[in-house]
C-alpha cells in the first residue's frame, strides 16, 4: 500500500500542477489591449472666443479648439493661458474666415463644418502652427 502511495500521491501532484500551469497559460482571460485614441493630438483652446459681425446686423460668438500634431504650449510661469506662437495671426484668420458670413452658415452643420475646413486650410497655408482639426466648441447667433 505504501508503494502504490509513492507512485499515486507524485502523479497526482504533477497532475494538479499541469492542470494550473494550463490554466494560468492558456484558459485565463487574457488583458485587453489597450484601445487606440479617438483623438490624435493635442487639443488648444483659443482663448478669448471670438465675436464677429455677420451679414444682415447679427454678429456670432465662437469658441475654437485647433487639434495640434505636436504638444501644446505651455502656460507662462506667472500664470498666465498659454499662446501659440503665432497667436495674432491665427485669431486675425479666423476671424477674416467668419466676418460677414450668413448667419446661416454657422447655424447649418454641413456648412459650419465646410468653415471649419476653410479656416484649416487657410492656418495651414499661411502659418506654421501643426492644425490637424479646427473645432467650433460653441457657436451663438444672434
Amino acid at each position: 500500500m505504501k508503494g502504490k502511495l509513492k507512485i499515486i500521491l507524485p502523479v497526482l501532484l504533477l497532475l494538479a500542477a499541469g492542470g494550473g500551469g494550463a490554466y494560468f497559460f492558456v484558459l485565463a482571460p487574457k488583458p485587453a489591449k489597450a484601445a487606440p485614441p479617438k483623438v490624435e493630438g493635442t487639443l488648444f483652446p483659443l482663448s478669448p472666443e471670438f465675436v464677429v459681425n455677420l451679414n444682415g446686423e447679427h454678429y456670432g460668438k465662437v469658441s475654437i479648439a485647433l487639434l495640434l500634431s505636436a504638444g501644446a504650449p505651455a502656460a507662462s510661469a506667472d500664470g498666465t493661458a498659454a499662446t501659440l506662437p503665432e497667436d495674432a495671426a491665427v485669431r486675425a484668420i479666423v476671424t477674416n474666415d467668419l466676418t460677414g458670413l450668413p448667419s446661416s452658415d454657422l447655424i447649418d452643420r454641413p456648412k459650419r463644418n465646410a468653415i471649419e475646413k476653410k479656416i484649416l486650410t487657410d492656418l495651414q497655408k499661411k502659418t506654421d502652427v501643426k492644425v490637424t482639426e479646427v473645432l467650433f466648441t460653441d457657436v451663438v447667433v444672434q
